[in-house]
């Protein structure tokens, strides 16, 4: 090959990587008329990855994309079909059927090309769910309903089992390939019949298989290695420049990373991402195809990658493409997964404490109980304090850092709680007994609101319902000032506080007075105002204080 050969190929190449470049900064809508409207359409399409080819045209939407379907190769539409005509091992025929009218345009060759291009099992399979060939030598009396198609040499009768434009658009197909070849047609349907379904799919799904696997997407197995745990060693020292790093809002690491490099590392970094995203892909079962589970897990590697690199870079930003150009992208990312499993590994741990549980329930305030379960999932998440959000994956140290505080409060709740309830699961449930209702009904906060009030009210543990005759006398204790404007007194705190900590270990204690402020001043938020209006407290306040004789809510 002459150097003038070998600079033409590198020249091209450039020129396809910058094209790549300029197109992914497009809209998709925009991305595929670039491509549509350009030069040498064909040639350019056939060029790009074909995942690139498929992103773009599940974005636009397969109904408006199917010129740039028609456009791409036969080895790039059996792609489309790999990706989108498969729910995890099981072919979707209805899908296949789909990416098939899409293909077909103006030139009857180029179809037949994509058609014959996919696994002979893949288009049996379809032949096999959608149509019934009925042997005329066998039964020529046979007279099914519906839509039928008799083969010129008149062997066949072909039984449709679909309607409208899907009847339509697999009738053209079985036009097309009887008129190709009417005895290659005749030995398709003749192997159609007595092929057996799971054999022809679980001879696709092997020929699929090996096919993403070169296009990078790993074995199950392999794919599992990236969530492996390491050891993420202490984060490097900070320079002299760390007064210069950020400080507050979101760091992305990755993008600083990228920002840093050059062209050419930046594309063999993207490249090294997608290895890394597919990974991910395939570890969480998730369909290649499946658009929305590529942009979530493709999120939650680029946090994971911003993590570690946070953690590898001593928290500077600058020091990213540096560390990405020494490190592989898969270890980076096993450095942030790692940092979060720490505190998973914790919180299982803390489930596992005697009497961190009573009647199935966690003895956690809603918060914590919140932080905790977030932890334990399969990828541990982070709980956002917004009532019924689903936890989202962590993004830096400092949101570790606020998880980890919570989970040490979690660890005191269940420490002070087991000193409350006597130590014991036998003096827990006696306690339990006293108000007459399941934990998960009485609810976690209500039952130390109950504890405190006791405490305040009798000056010992002694968590139970506060007797009716006496809820006139603790409010007096509490409260003071008017309805417009209610106090705490200050001795109820120091009462509290003196007479529940004898029953709390040491290093739980700061957690039982934080508790103790917070439970005392919600009573003062809900409770206050109307016993010093009225002088009572209504029994249905029994839903913040729980009382003798009131109904639980």
């Amino acid at each position: 090959m002459s150097e003038n050969s070998k600079g033409n190929g590198k020249d091209a190449q450039l020129a396809r990587q910058q094209l790549r470049r300029q197109l992914a900064q497009l809209p998709p809508r925009k991305r595929m008329d670039a491509l549509i409207e350009s030069a040498d359409a064909r040639a350019v399409v056939r060029s790009l990855p074909v995942e690139e080819l498929f992103t773009t045209i599940q974005e636009v939407g397969l109904a408006d994309a199917t010129e740039l379907v028609q456009l791409a190769s036969p080895t790039q539409f059996r792609g489309f079909v790999d990706l989108g005509g498969w729910k995890r091992d099981r072919i979707e025929p209805h899908s296949v059927l789909t990416w098939l009218r899409a293909a077909r345009g103006d030139e009857p060759e180029e179809f037949l090309r994509k058609l014959h291009g996919l696994d002979l099992e893949v288009l049996e399979f379809l032949l096999r769910e959608f149509t019934v060939f009925h042997d005329l030598e066998e039964n020529p009396d046979v007279n099914p309903e519906g839509v039928t198609l008799e083969t010129p040499e008149g062997r066949y009768l072909v039984e449709f089992k679909v309607e409208g434009a899907e009847l339509a658009g697999l009738r053209a197909i079985l036009n097309d390939l009887i008129a190709e070849n009417p005895f290659e047609s005749v030995r398709l349907m003749e192997a159609t019949r007595w092929e057996v379904p799971s054999e022809m799919e679980e001879a696709a799904y092997r020929f699929r298989t090996a096919r993403l696997q070169d296009l990078g997407f790993p074995t199950l197995e392999a794919a599992m290695r990236l969530f492996s745990r390491v050891d993420t060693g202490p984060a490097p020292a900070k320079s002299t420049q760390t007064a210069l790093a950020p400080t507050q809002g979101h760091v992305d690491y990755l993008d600083a990373a990228i920002r840093g490099l050059t062209d050419v590392e930046r594309d063999n970094l993207e490249d090294e991402l997608r290895g890394v995203a597919n990974a991910a892909l395939v570890a969480e079962l998730a369909d290649p195809g499946d658009l929305d589970a590529v942009r979530r897990v493709g999120e939650m590697v680029r946090e994971y990658l911003s993590l570690g690199l946070e953690h590898l870079t001593g928290g500077e930003p600058a020091r990213s493409a540096e560390v990405v150009r020494e490190t592989q992208l898969e270890r980076v990312f096993q450095v942030g997964f790692s940092l979060t499993l720490a505190l998973k590994f914790r919180a299982d741990r803390l489930v596992k404490a005697p009497l961190a549980r009573l009647e199935d329930t966690l003895l956690l305030f809603p918060e914590e109980l919140a932080a905790v379960e977030a932890l334990r999932l399969k990828r541990p998440r982070r709980a956002l304090k917004v009532e019924g959000a689903e936890p989202v994956p962590f993004r830096s140290k400092r949101e570790l850092a606020a998880s980890e505080a919570l989970l040490a409060r979690a660890e005191s709740q269940v420490e002070m709680f087991r000193g409350l309830l006597g130590g014991t699961a036998e003096s827990a449930r006696e306690v339990l007994a006293r108000f007459g209702v399941a934990l998960p009904v009485l609810g976690v906060e209500r039952l130390f609101t109950a504890g405190v009030a006791l405490a305040v009210l009798e000056g010992r543990v002694n968590p139970r319902p506060v007797p009716l005759g006496r809820t006139v006398e603790l409010c007096e204790r509490l409260f003071e000032g008017t309805a417009q404007a209610p106090r705490l007194r200050p001795s109820a705190a120091e009462r509290a506080r003196a007479a529940l900590e004898p029953a709390v270990a040491a290093d739980a204690r700061p957690e039982l007075y934080r508790l103790v402020e917070f439970t005392l001043e919600r009573m003062l938020s809900e409770l206050a105002a109307p016993y010093l209006q009225e002088g009572r407290l209504d029994p249905t306040l029994s839903v913040i204080l729980p009382m003798e004789g009131t109904p639980t809510p």
